[in-house]
């Protein structure tokens, strides 16, 4: 379930490692005099709502790389033997 927290610009000034690990379990809302003004999310977050994949070299540097299933489909064509003239 994701939660959202709501810090001020003087908060989040002050402590940004608290904004980061409330980022993990949802959007941090920061406000500029009361109002909304910016939205922290985490990097897996951002990527969801926009649609982004992972690529292969951030994919393998990931801590939970041993999660990640990936379907290889079978090699259809053969290699063929090289031709020397």
């Amino acid at each position: 379930m994701s939660t959202s927290t709501i810090l001020t610009s003087r908060e989040f000034n002050q402590d940004t490692g608290r904004a980061k690990k409330a980022a993990a379990s949802g959007p941090v809302i920061i406000t500029d005099r009361g109002q909304p003004a910016h939205v922290l999310l985490s990097i897996e977050e951002y990527r969801r709502l926009t649609g982004q994949k992972r690529n292969i070299v951030e994919a393998l540097a990931m801590p939970d790389f041993d999660d990640i299933e990936l379907d290889i489909p079978p090699r259809v064509a053969l290699p063929r033997p090289a031709e020397f003239d």
